[in-house]
């Protein structure tokens, strides 16, 4: 098939699901509020799911999109731990106490977990008479008292910590099991059970409870995949052979040409420049291919199984006869991953085994991620759009008509006024004698009703802080720095997201009052600056070996 027959041919599927779906009739009483369920993925590019240009098979995500709408602008906090920290809480992280990780540096807004001052989604929409639901990656506390059950969740499966393994890596990791937590019990991941799958299962089971009750209910979805280490059934893997052996310049490339083809890239934007770290795959000796190969085929085959687990959620809803009053949103916790992985420099900590299985330890790494963030520049962990933008997707044919594709400018700050609104829930300003944090982000209900294109800010900007990394969007304009840099670049992010043209130096008045926000932003919310507090081993640092070859394994 040609190319531009394909393309073609990728918008009638997404326009012929949207024509099929009709929004049912809406039902009285206080059943009337919504069901809300938020997935989140972890480490998954801007650009790895079929709706925004991927290769990857992802129909059961692509559909949402299809019959829902789509951003071509979300951001998130380039990191695990104050991404979801800003998420739960509707908080930027320094605000809910975790301004750099989930580990304790001392002062309020870096003591690692969750402060009492930033109420939970699950806690405001307990509340609020939702059932609250969790199932998978917590990360914002690890001591007890800050587990999910303790902060408004009255189910929750998954583990604590910021990763794991997706299977019990039994002799191959010296005994150690898959360590989780359910339901304020620790438990062990059985030897036959796949992480994402289980994730999924439990989640299934506590909607089967929930269903019990005359309650609407919150899930969130919080899924491992696809962060390292790469892992995945062999059946998925095998799907993929193949594929990647045009490399990551030439899957670039398709990329771009699909994301303009579905409307997400628009033409006239530039793309960012080419990674000078990523060798040319022509480059590449033949042995070495094969490994790189072997690395994006289990990538793919782990975000496939993400949508698989979406498939079968959708099936359940069916099941329930809950479909049609349920709130759907999709996004990703911050770009593709580059040249780090925790502290550094990025070693395996096992190879017993081949990749992708529970023996083996390996990354995507940059070369990859480079291709899992078209078409934006850099990755996790920095402020630039690789590092801060992701897929957003909404669901809700009750209320969003379907085939939409906005420019939203929406934070993670937005989610919880969201919640909140559609589900009616009163958001106080003490509780047990605390004052609470006033909620900085706004509603996304009227764009994702129809009646805007992007989120009114009102004219406050969107900032950023994490290790020393800064930036702030307001408008069109974004500033932005990369430790141990402070030099602020400036960027027209109406014709150039891809971030390939600095002009600070051609507007110093504009660079001078987006930092006049920043520092009026940065003492209002508790950020130091990151040489004061700086830990012995930054998590999150890039590593300092280059990531121009693959591992061993």
């Amino acid at each position: 098939m040609k190319t531009s027959a394909f393309f073609a041919l990728a918008l009638m599927t997404f326009s012929g699901v949207v024509a099929q779906k009709k929004p049912a009739p809406d039902r009285k009483g206080p059943e009337n509020r919504p069901n809300i369920i938020l997935i989140m993925v972890d480490d998954l590019g801007y650009s790895d799911i079929g709706a925004y240009g991927s290769e990857i098979k992802t129909p059961n995500i692509d559909q949402l999109a299809g019959e829902g709408i789509r951003f071509r602008e979300f951001y998130n906090n380039s990191i695990c731990a104050p991404t979801r920290a800003s998420l739960i809480t509707g908080q930027y992280p320094h605000k809910a106490g975790v301004g750099y990780f989930n580990v304790n540096l001392g002062l309020p807004a870096y003591q690692g977990y969750l402060n009492k001052e930033s109420l939970t989604f699950g806690e405001v929409l307990r509340n609020a008479g939702y059932s609250t639901l969790l199932s998978g990656k917590w990360h914002v506390g690890n001591d007890s008292i800050a587990w999910p059950n303790q902060r408004g969740f009255d189910r929750f499966y998954g583990f604590i910590n910021g990763a794991s393994n997706y299977y019990d890596i039994g002799k191959y990791g010296k005994g150690q099991p898959v360590e989780l937590v359910e339901n304020n019990k620790r438990i062990n991941l059985p030897p036959d059970k796949y992480l994402t799958d289980e994730i999924t299962d439990h989640a299934l089971g506590f909607l089967d409870e929930q269903s019990k009750t005359a309650k609407p209910f919150f899930l969130y979805l919080a899924f491992n995949a696809p962060h390292w280490p790469l892992q995945a059934p062999e059946s998925d893997i095998a799907k993929y052979k193949g594929r990647y052996s045009i490399g990551w310049d030439s899957l670039r490339r398709e990329r771009i040409e699909r994301q303009k083809a579905l409307g997400i890239a628009d033409p006239k934007q530039a793309i960012a420049v080419r990674d000078k770290d990523v060798t040319p795959w022509d480059n590449v000796p033949y042995d070495e291919k094969l490994l790189w190969e072997r690395k994006m085929e289990i990538y793919a085959a782990m975000v496939d199984r993400v949508d698989q687990n979406i498939g079968k959620l959708r099936e359940k809803l069916k099941a329930l006869n809950k479909d049609d009053n349920t709130l759907i949103v999709f996004i990703s916790d911050n770009g593709a991953q580059g040249g780090y992985a925790g502290a550094s420099p990025r070693r395996p900590q096992r190879n017993t085994g081949p990749a992708g299985t529970a023996g083996s330890y390996v990354y995507q790494d940059q070369p990859w991620a480079y291709v899992s963030n078209t078409p934006h520049s850099a990755y996790k962990n920095n402020m630039h759009e690789g590092g801060i933008s992701a897929p957003f997707i909404a669901w809700f044919p009750k209320q969003i008509k379907g085939g939409q594709i906005v420019k939203g400018t929406g934070h993670l700050i937005d989610l919880a006024p969201t919640f909140y609104d559609l589900a009616k829930a009163a958001y106080p300003a003490s509780e047990k004698g605390i004052n609470i944090n006033s909620l900085p982000g706004k509603s996304l209900v009227p764009v994702l009703t129809g009646k805007s294109t992007e989120v009114d800010r009102g004219g406050e900007p969107i900032f950023w802080e994490r290790a020393g990394n800064r930036a702030v969007r307001k408008g069109k304009w974004k500033i932005v720095s990369t430790y141990p840099a402070y030099k602020w670049e400036l960027y027209d992010l109406e014709t150039d997201r891809g971030e390939t043209t600095d002009v600070a130096s051609a507007n110093p008045n504009i660079v001078d009052q987006l930092s006049a926000d920043y520092f009026r932003w940065a003492e209002k919310t508790g950020v130091v600056e990151y040489d004061k507090i700086k830990p012995a081993t930054p998590i999150g640092a890039p590593a300092e070996r280059p990531n121009r070859r693959p591992p061993t394994f």
